[in-house]
């Protein structure tokens, strides 16, 4: 099955600031701070949307299921709008968009707005492993210690054992998202914390499943963010548009005893039909955002994406090839590392901070040179695959 292309395009967007959002005790409240916002970003009216597509995973973060409808408390004027949730572990924010545009694409409307929610940081810590590690095969990787960390701790030592040692990759890497974090305004830790400290275990940066450490883990958060995405004819008149050259959305097996999880095949496969579908190679991309829940999930990436071959991620990480300044900048926005990974708002976010490159508004974050960018969302671990490429108009 092949990528898709699309005649649609992201024409406004709001985000949240990512973090421990005390005055925002729930997802209603937190979808309130983007919805509204979105709509005059796209500078449309709200009756002009035709769908609202809704991502957020839960699982028990909070207690109110059934969450498309509270887009209609921001903005009222939606009421009667058919409204739909989403959900694809990790990736439910691109889920989300993904059903977006199969909505524009099937001619049921010109106007789609997605949000992407997630209220984390009121749960317990021990039951936000629990949840997060409900996205794996609880059968046979329920025990599994420090939860989703654990299974990606497992990835990282499969990874050494196979290709050597790759803890200094994984620290520049931390250190290049953290640096990259700083001009964020919406990330939750916008502190420059160096090689010599992601490198270093201390009490300040422990480890939290070997070969991990805590600046190799992705952060709880709270936070939203929401995209208006319009058909081609109308986003034409907008003020702005980034345009979807293609998409391609790929599932694997969900136990890791069935996959060579260290391959990473299910983003290789979704990279490869989205590139073949938009007639590009990786070395034509401006930037990407990707998914670095961990530091060997943005490691292996590289290698599925095609920027380097298997087994030599390291090398783009430390020979600078992802950094601001290098061949493809991957997670201007300083990554799920250092923004934070609200997990039904991160893909929402991958894609809005994107467009903002493309269309020039990413502020201090902006690349001189942003004319194709791609997003790579995952959910699980390597199981639930999305990626977007899309282009400056």
């Amino acid at each position: 099955m092949p990528g898709h292309t699309h005649d649609a395009a992201i024409i406004g967007w709001a985000h949240s600031r990512f973090g421990k959002l005390e005055d925002c005790p729930d997802a209603e409240a937190l979808i309130g701070l983007v919805a509204r916002q979105a709509i005059e970003h796209a500078g449309i009216a709200p009756e002009e949307v035709d769908a609202v597509f809704l991502g957020q995973f839960n699982g028990g973060f909070v207690p109110q299921e059934f969450p498309a409808s509270l887009v209609f408390e921001a903005v009222p004027e939606l009421r009667f709008t058919p409204a739909t949730r989403y959900e694809n572990a990790c990736a439910t924010g691109s889920a989300a968009i993904h059903g977006a545009l199969d909505f524009l694409g099937a001619k049921r409307g010109r106007i789609a707005l997605v949000v992407g929610v997630e209220k984390m940081t009121a749960t317990p810590g021990p039951r936000i492993g629990e949840i997060l590690l409900s996205a794996s095969h609880l059968r046979t990787e329920s025990g599994v210690e420090n939860g989703f960390a654990g299974v990606f701790a497992r990835i990282a030592e499969a990874y050494f054992q196979r290709h050597g040692d790759a803890s200094d990759a994984l620290a520049t890497i931390a250190a290049k998202n953290h640096a990259n974090g700083v001009d964020n305004p919406w990330a939750q830790m916008r502190k420059d914390l160096g090689f010599a400290f992601c490198r270093q275990e201390s009490e300040k940066n422990p480890y939290v499943a070997r070969p991990l450490k805590r600046t190799d883990c992705s952060l709880v958060s709270d936070g939203a963010a929401a995209v208006v995405i319009a058909t081609g004819d109308v986003a034409k008149a907008a003020p702005r548009a980034a345009r979807f050259r293609a998409t391609a959305h790929v599932n694997d097996f969900l136990p890791m005893a069935r996959r060579d999880v260290v391959r990473f095949e299910g983003p290789r496969e979704a990279w490869a039909r989205a590139l073949a579908a938009a007639e590009l190679t990786i070395d034509d991309l401006s930037f990407a955002e990707t998914h670095d829940c961990f530091t060997i999930a943005e490691l292996i990436q590289y290698e599925a994406m095609g920027l380097v071959p298997e087994g030599q991620g390291a090398r783009a990480a430390l020979e600078g090839w992802t950094a601001k300044d290098g061949r493809l900048p991957v997670n201007r926005s300083g990554g799920l590392k250092a923004k934070g990974h609200p997990i039904g708002a991160t893909g929402v976010s991958m894609h809005a901070l994107a467009a903002m490159q493309l269309c020039g508004e990413a502020g201090e974050m902006q690349l001189p040179k942003a004319e194709i960018g791609g997003v790579f969302n995952m959910g699980g671990a390597a199981v639930a695959n999305y990626v977007s490429i899309l282009e400056r108009v």
